[in-house]
């Protein structure tokens, strides 16, 4: 079955390499994104509608539709008991872990965070309120409360709302409940998907309305986010999870090829890897088609390897960095022995970028300290991770005294008149008059 993966080579020099490159996010994004659009987007627009006229009435409707679990109003939020028994029954080396994940990313957060600068023309103030989205996947997910809800406690947000679908014994895995515990988070909403999105937008009897919403989602909730974004900020309209790999012949193939699995068995995943050494290609593709079948989920990954991923060969390293800022990727490694930290130095376009042999995405996903939120689908060309610093804005001051008005009138009032707006420089006018 491995054997399939020969097709995944590609040869910058092949024509047409450019529309293949392209194609394979383009086929990700139609899977994950674009798939059923319409329908989709019908589908959200009448949840949103019943939500904003029915409010928990709807949520609870959908709730028993999606997930199977039938909710009273007061079932909704999950009791403090409950986010405290969880926090005592998981294991101590797994709480461990934990804090420390939240000490790592607090102490690079608050290095990162611009709120407390002063300067008289422009004050910072963070946002009251924001939400949480968290899948309610298979496997909890703690990193994603951890990625998202710190950055916003250093930024000093003072009401956080989470909300994930009760998919584990109709309620949240105890182990992202911890998590929430341990964040001092009391706001825990057993909802998920468009329904959750709307109630955190427009507010319910029982869920807060919030001013901000971030996390992932399917495409139901990414769809959602996208409708309210106006009545609330977002972070962004996150797309499939994707890994671009810089790397030379000082790199390990085996462990190019551990990322690239790492970041394919996800569904969809993409991971391409770009190096100018026709040798290396060989031996990274010898390892995938070897580690593929150790895997749990190797013919989903062998899938996810053809559909979406690649291998590409360029002439020179010029050329992968040239590139590779055009595929501007959520996530960007760099193995190239002592070369690697100039060639990422020369990258612009990433969402994040790992430098070196042993700094692998998990790294970046769970431990070292920047939120795993990133810019998918090459919005890494206009937009960045989620930081401390997407929770705060800024309030502009203007304080003018009498003889600073007076310096400046004759230039306003020019101004006003060239826009033929008469009040705006009649207003500068009558205070010249005393």
């Amino acid at each position: 079955m491995s054997n399939q993966l020969d097709k995944i080579l590609i040869s910058a020099s092949q024509p047409g390499f450019e529309a293949n490159l392209g194609e394979l996010r383009l086929e990700m994004m139609k899977t994950a994104r674009f798939a059923g659009r319409s329908k989709r987007y019908d589908q959200v627009r009448d949840i949103l509608r019943n939500v904003a006229k029915n409010k928990d009435d709807a949520v609870i409707k959908y709730t028993k539709d999606y997930d199977g679990v039938k909710l009273a109003p007061e079932q909704l939020q999950i009791s403090k008991e409950d986010l405290e028994k969880a926090h005592s029954q998981i294991s101590k080396d797994l709480l461990k872990s934990i804090r420390q994940a939240i000490e790592n990313v607090r102490k690079y957060q608050t290095e990162i965070f611009i709120g407390n600068f002063k300067h008289p023309g422009i004050k910072y103030t963070p946002i009251q309120r924001i939400g949480i989205c968290v899948p309610g996947a298979s496997a909890p997910l703690p990193s994603t409360v951890i990625m998202t809800a710190v950055p916003a406690q250093v930024a000093g947000v003072k009401e956080i709302a989470v909300v994930s679908p009760p998919r584990y014994n109709g309620s949240i895995h105890p182990v992202i409940l911890a998590a929430c515990c341990e964040l001092r988070i009391k706001g825990v909403y057993r909802i998920g998907g468009a329904q959750a999105v709307t109630a955190l937008a427009i507010g319910t009897a029982n869920i807060p309305k919030v001013d901000k919403i971030v996390g992932p989602g399917n495409q139901w909730v990414q769809t959602a986010k996208r409708e309210v974004f106006g009545l609330v900020d977002i972070d962004s309209i996150a797309g499939p999870s994707e890994v671009l790999i810089i790397a030379n012949d000082k790199a390990n193939p085996a462990w190019v090829a551990a990322d690239m699995l790492s970041q394919a068995e996800h569904d969809p995943g993409s991971a391409i890897l770009f190096t100018d050494s026709q040798e290396f290609t060989e031996k990274t593709l010898a390892e995938l088609k070897k580690q593929v079948n150790q895997l749990n989920r190797a013919e989903e990954t062998i899938e996810c390897l053809n559909k979406y991923s690649g291998i590409v060969v360029f002439e020179n390293m010029d050329d992968v960095i040239k590139w590779a800022n055009k595929f501007a990727a959520e996530h960007l490694e760099v193995q190239c022995g002592d070369k690697s930290r100039k060639i990422a130095d020369r990258i612009d376009n990433a969402g994040a970028i790992f430098i070196g042999d042993y700094s692998p995405v998990a790294v970046g996903d769970y431990w070292a300290g920047p939120s795993h939120t990133l810019p998918t689908g090459g919005s890494a060309r206009f937009s960045s991770a989620l930081s401390a610093n997407d929770f705060i804005k800024s309030t502009s001051i203007i304080e003018y005294d009498k003889n600073k008005l007076a310096e400046s009138a004759e230039d306003i009032i020019r101004l006003a008149e060239a826009e033929g707006l008469d009040a705006h420089a009649k207003s500068i006018k009558i205070r010249q008059q005393d």
